[in-house]
């Protein structure tokens, strides 16, 4: 008994040891970025959310592709013959589709009808939805819980693990946990991420996928094992069968992976990252075969409702035009820098990073997967993104702009520095107006900015808030209405943050 004693003492004191300071910040964070994430409903009645989803439930519901059944809630989808099928790149709905299969085996239970009861007869919750629209049904509830289930599955998750590594690589970076665990919940929660995080749109698992790889090749210690390398061939494939436009980074990436090998003498691992890469795009293939007709063949050369933007050039993609490079950025309708203005550091920080003469390789590896991502989207014939908060196009990139952004800021880890004080000031009032603009634009109404307003800040955000319209969440249900809502996640978070402040300020 004494020795068990002993051996369980000497396994506790060892995993305390190993809990670092770090894996403590970094579990907080996956905890505040979840529930900020979970809390708020997904967008209801949003035709590009519910393209992947008509997908899912016809695949399991029905044991076809077709949507025909429920191609009425959605203008994104695909005609080929006389049936339709979804038009987007079909990476979340695959990994929906299990899911699914399983969650609805749940929503058949009786208890479903209590549940669409209290929903139908609950003030709050009635006073989210159109007075035009036809109510409250089973059918609509059922509908209504795979899509959460989904989209944080899919959307949140991914979103959150994509804070910790961003947390992680920054970390490596700067050394400073503070700059590190700010960036990170900056990225998160006051950048158009935010926004997506919690759909089941394809952006933010492909901004996982993709940061995932850079980080698996940078910032980790351990050797690039066949293990790793299958990993990371997984998440470049699939990222492009998630979000197309993603075949940009996705080549900066492989060869980023290439060259490391390349510096280790084993160049010839690579096929451990072309193996599965190839078994994933072999399935893809066959999927747009089985659809479309042809290999290569993609959803949006029959989407029929957008048949002048997807034959303008090379499906929408023509060249970079001077004023979809100054919406992406500056412009009050899509403007990246309204919404989020302390991401334009990352341009002072990409000249100091160059500067500082570290990470060369990477320097360029970021460089590239930012300014790709930009050209594309001003590229495009309809680069607004439609119905949208900021340029969603852009998404998969974004955590590559947020590191920069930490040699621009490296003043605040050293308090003797002269530009200490002002540039704290600065990048605090920063990240108080990405905070406003962000949830301000997100939160806005129960449904994202629409594409017909010029100035959403003054003819959509203001007047949604000064009616109380606020996006639903669990708040809503819990019985509290407009900003009210938002108290709790608010509270909560602070509450969970308090931790690893408390341990920063104690270490530091």
């Amino acid at each position: 008994m004494f020795i068990l004693d002993l051996a369980l003492s000497n396994f506790m004191t060892k995993l305390r040891q190993s809990f670092t300071h770090e894996h403590q910040i970094e579990i907080t964070l996956f905890l505040v970025l979840l529930l900020c994430y979970g809390y708020f409903f997904p967008r209801w009645a949003d035709p590009n959310q519910n393209s992947r989803l008509n997908m899912v439930v016809a695949v399991v519901d029905d044991g076809t592709f077709k949507i025909d059944k429920y191609v009425a809630n959605t203008v994104d989808y695909a005609k080929v013959g006389e049936h339709y099928y979804s038009d987007k790149a079909p990476g979340v709905a695959f990994l929906g589709i299990p899911v699914y299969a399983v969650l609805g085996t749940g929503l058949d239970l009786p208890v479903m009808a209590p549940l669409t009861e209290r929903l139908a007869n609950s003030s709050a919750f009635q006073a989210t939805l159109n007075p035009d629209g036809t109510g409250v049904s089973t059918d609509k509830v059922r509908f209504a819980i795979a899509q959460v289930v989904l989209a944080f599955l899919f959307g949140a998750v991914p979103t959150a693990l994509l804070g910790v590594l961003l947390f992680r690589v920054c970390l490596y970076l700067s050394r400073h946990l503070w700059l590190s665990l700010v960036l990170a919940l900056g990225y998160g929660l006051l950048t158009p991420a935010f926004a997506y995080a919690n759909s089941f749109y394809g952006h933010q698992l492909s901004a996982f996928l993709l940061f995932a790889v850079f980080y698996l090749a940078f910032a980790t210690s351990s050797p690039l094992t066949p293990a790793r390398l299958m990993l990371i061939g997984v998440c470049l494939a699939y990222s492009v069968v998630t979000e197309y436009p993603t075949f940009l980074l996705v080549g900066v990436l492989f060869l980023y992976v290439a060259y490391q090998l390349w510096q280790q003498g084993e160049w010839q691992r690579l096929g451990w990252v072309l193996g599965p890469a190839g078994v994933i795009a072999a399935a893809w293939m066959l999927y747009n075969k089985t659809i479309f007709g042809g290999y290569l063949e993609l959803g949006y050369g029959y989407s029929e409702l957008w048949v002048d933007s997807h034959s303008t050039g090379f499906m929408s993609l023509g060249v970079p035009r001077p004023d979809a490079v100054w919406g992406i950025t500056f412009g009050l309708f899509r403007g990246l820098f309204w919404l989020s203005p302390w991401l334009f550091l990352a341009v002072p920080g990409f000249v100091q990073w160059w500067r500082g003469r570290e990470h060369r390789v990477e320097w360029f590896v970021t460089l590239a997967c930012v300014a790709l991502m930009f050209l594309f989207n001003s590229s495009s014939v309809m680069w607004w993104g439609g119905f949208s908060v900021g340029p969603r196009y852009i998404l998969p990139m974004l955590p590559f702009l947020v590191l920069p952004i930490v040699y621009s800021l490296r003043p605040l880890t050293q308090p003797a520095s002269p530009s200490h004080r002002w540039l704290t000031g600065a990048f605090a009032l920063l990240l108080i107006w990405s905070f406003l603009a962000t949830w301000g634009m997100t939160l806005a109404g129960q449904a994202f900015p629409p594409d017909t307003l010029s100035n959403p800040w003054v003819d959509y955000l203001l007047p949604n808030w000064q009616a109380g319209n606020i996006a639903r969440s669990l708040g809503t249900i819990i019985g509290f209405r407009g900003w009210l809502s938002l108290l709790p996640v608010l509270l909560l978070s602070l509450a969970l943050l308090a931790w690893p402040l408390f341990t920063i300020r104690r270490t530091s």
